[in-house]
């Protein structure tokens, strides 16, 4: 069996996450039991939600434990087989963690999933077709539910829940409008993603100035909103939401290091009659085989090419990850593990 080079929570952050709070080690691939697959890792996932499960506090989902493989969805090829179901040389999704191989317990439902690569490429399963697209999917078509016509944005415009929620929304007949970090990234949203307009929230000191920038781009206000951020993109948008308006709320990655996000004027939740709605996409499994099957058909169709980020090596993923907190990547970010 082979050695599996493995990156373990080593100790919990005090504040921003560090490099130091991750350990590289090598470890002895067990035999595998009845029932069980293992799994070469082509990809590992990288994504924001990992930095709250390195804190020890109360959330939606526990804590990563300290001294074992950091949790995260993988792409690979199953290279040996104990279970009917699965054979060598199939192409799986996962959640293998941050590790070289996997031992898989292929009776535990939903713990594998084998992926036609035809015309998806394997790394898509982690971003566009999975689970960032279908996140974008849930939070657009289940909770802000857009009509033709209407306006919708979304913040972290250029990341991989960002770029299908532009192909999915523009699907629907409507005006989207991203905010992104940089131009580059605006750039990236508007002539590759179809974005109708995309504001760089790093021009803008106060929500009032992004309010302003709001207001140009989307004159008749905003229906829907999708937020990954908080803090004052959060603020400015409230200033210029409509009544009625639905917000999905998906991601606070300005305060995952701890600090508190306060809300400038709650009061327009109520003035406006909003809808907010936080959701974890794991907990609507029901509706990612629909997602699924749209968000493959956008990218067959070529109307979905997200950008991706591959960063080399299982030991380069913790500081991929720490750029990824910090906006460093444009699009989707892998770990190339072959």
């Amino acid at each position: 069996m082979p050695a599996n080079r493995q990156i373990l929570l080593d100790n919990r952050p005090q504040g921003e996450a560090t490099a130091n709070n991750f350990k590289l080690v090598t470890t002895d691939t067990p035999a595998l039991a009845d029932g069980q697959v293992l799994v070469k890792h082509h990809y590992l996932s990288l994504d924001p939600y990992m930095r709250g499960r390195m804190n020890d506090s109360k959330s939606y989902a526990a804590s990563q434990p300290l001294g074992e493989v950091m949790i995260g969805g993988t792409v690979g090829e199953v290279v040996e087989s104990k279970h009917p179901k699965y054979q060598a040389g199939d192409q799986v999704v996962g959640m293998g963690g941050w590790q070289e191989y996997s031992v898989v317990d292929a009776n535990q439902p939903g713990a594998l999933r084998k992926v036609d690569t035809t015309h998806v490429p394997l790394s898509y399963y982690l971003g566009a077709v999975g689970m960032p697209g279908v996140t974008a999917w849930y939070g657009l078509v289940r909770i802000i539910e857009p009509k033709e016509g209407e306006t919708v944005v979304i913040s972290a415009a250029t990341g991989a829940v960002g770029s299908a929620f532009a192909a999915l929304a523009k699907a629907r007949g409507c005006r989207v409008v991203g905010i992104a970090g940089g131009p580059d990234k605006c750039k990236y949203a508007v002539e590759e993603l179809g974005y109708d307009a995309c504001i760089d929230y790093r021009q803008h000191k106060d929500m009032y100035s992004l309010a302003k920038a709001l207001k140009e781009v989307a004159p008749k206000g905003i229906d829907g909103y999708f937020e990954n951020v908080g803090g004052m993109i959060l603020d400015a948008v409230l200033l210029r939401i409509n009544a009625f308006g639905r917000i999905a709320v998906c991601g606070m990655i300005a305060g995952y290091d701890g600090q508190p996000l306060p809300l400038a004027n709650p009061a327009l939740i109520l003035i406006n009659r909003l809808k907010v709605q936080g959701f974890i996409v794991s907990e609507h499994m029901e509706d990612w085989p629909q997602a699924l099957t749209e968000l493959g058909t956008l990218v067959a169709q070529g109307k979905l090419r997200p950008r991706e980020t591959i960063s080399q090596g299982i030991e380069s993923a913790p500081e991929a990850f720490l750029g990824l907190l910090k906006g460093k990547n444009f699009g989707k970010q892998l770990v190339k593990l072959i």
